[in-house]
């Protein structure tokens, strides 16, 4: 059983797919004190199990985890892990039985000690029970990223790991997400190992970022952190405050954004949940009614049909100011341009004219819009900046959120790779290796 008064370790996990990128934090984990390095998945499958042999050549005293997440021929995958150089090599715990065994047989064998990751098992605590009868040294509870980025993380991350820690006595690790924070209520729910990812690996500072961790774990104090967190849906304004419609676009895969709608000012950021209104060219009147519909944070999306004149203008945006609205989106013409700069709010459109149009009270308020093949609902969320205007359905919030601020702290630490080695992004990201062939 964990001992509350012994430190947990830290292991950190080189998820890269460059083996020159993932040996610069090691070292850098290595030097800050982490006291298990592991060869992630992805390196793996990337690089091979030489980068096991690597680590364990460069780091002949440490730890070295080889995260073979194998499902099937466990003797081979585990001997292969175990001549590479790994102390512990980890088989999925959804792996039919008879692999597990023989993953466990194989460990004794050629001595290496195998880790069973309940990543996607239905029943971890029963199959924990299992594990640790037949012989497996670590049970790894394990939350996958695809899965953080649904905001599954905002709920309890850590019952299964107070669960699990209850009902076996062998060491038990946990991943996913964890960063300076979630660390210490990791320890606390009964962690003998914290597996840290990104919070280390995409850390524009890796080794100070691996000290906070180490401290974190050490003291029970947590150390502030505004990155490498999965928020739910409460938490997505908060977000999308920090990323940009880049990060946005990169983590939908990249998705477009709305066609010809750009900025009236530059330097404005813009953030809300989608009034929509579809009037006709120049017909000013439910555009103005919708600011009435809308709540304070609101964005007024209108679709006048992308043409002239004007369906909006400053007494409008005068208006949208003391309503307390994020901000407004055109697909037609704004005028008072001028005047609008200077109130500093947040509007976008694709045409500028001074020639207003009549308020005939033609159209509809919160329907759904189509703007350049793009679909806008009342209630998606609204990011505009000066790259322009991103749409995220309400249904994807949470999700597309996430993997924007992925995206940002990936860009963090690359940037911080080129600074520090004054390189290229080429070189840093081995665009060539990754060319297609």
């Amino acid at each position: 059983m964990s001992d509350p008064h012994r430190r947990a370790k830290v292991q950190i996990a080189l998820d890269f797919v460059d083996i020159a990128r993932a040996m610069k934090v090691a070292e850098a984990a290595a030097k800050a004190g982490a006291d298990i390095l592991e060869a992630g998945t992805p390196l793996i499958k990337s690089e091979g199990l030489n980068c096991v042999r690597e680590l364990r050549a460069k780091f002949p005293r440490m730890r070295i985890v080889a995260d073979m997440k194998t499902m099937d021929a466990g003797r081979l995958e585990m001997e292969c892990a175990a001549k590479a150089g790994a102390n512990l090599a980890i088989v999925l715990g959804g792996a039919s039985d008879a692999t597990l065994r023989e993953c466990i047989k194989a460990g004794r064998n050629y001595g290496v000690e195998i880790g069973v990751d309940m990543i996607g098992v239905a029943d971890p605590v029963a199959r924990a029970k299992q594990c640790a009868e037949w012989g497996a040294s670590v049970i790894g509870l394990h939350m996958a990223i695809d899965e953080q980025m649904t905001g599954a993380l905002a709920a309890d991350p850590f019952a299964t790991l107070r669960a699990v820690r209850a009902a076996v006595t062998t060491t038990v690790s946990v991943a996913g997400g964890l960063n300076s924070e979630t660390v210490v209520d990791a320890v606390a729910a009964g962690a003998d190992v914290v597996i840290i990812g990104g919070a280390v690996n995409k850390a524009a500072d890796p080794e100070s970022a691996a000290r906070d961790i180490l401290k974190a774990v050490a003291t029970g104090a947590k150390v502030k952190t505004d990155l490498y967190r999965r928020v739910g849906a409460a938490e997505i304004r908060t977000v999308l405050e920090k990323v940009s419609t880049a990060n946005l676009s990169d983590g939908a895969h990249r998705a477009p954004m709305l066609e010809g709608v750009r900025p009236i000012a530059q330097g404005l950021k813009m953030v809300g949940p989608a009034v929509t209104v579809r009037t006709y060219p120049g017909d000013w009147s439910k555009p103005v009614q919708a600011i009435d519909a809308a709540e304070a944070g609101s964005v007024i999306v209108i679709d006048a049909g992308g043409v002239l004149p004007a369906v909006w203008g400053e007494l409008a945006t005068h208006s949208c100011v003391a309503r307390g609205l994020a901000g407004v989106v055109i697909h037609g013409a704004i005028r008072d341009t001028s005047d609008i700069r200077e109130m500093k709010f947040p509007a976008f459109a694709t045409h500028v004219t001074g020639q207003a149009g009549e308020p005939k009270g033609l159209g509809e308020i919160n329907v759904p819009l189509r703007i350049g093949g793009i679909v806008v609902n009342p209630g998606d969320w609204i990011v505009g900046d000066d790259d322009g205007v991103f749409v995220i359905p309400r249904a994807e919030a949470v999700e597309i959120t996430n993997r924007a601020m992925d995206c940002l702290e990936r860009e963090n630490r690359i940037r911080a790779e080129i600074d520090v080695g004054k390189a290229t992004l080429a070189s840093v990201a081995e665009l060539l290796k990754w060319d297609k062939k």
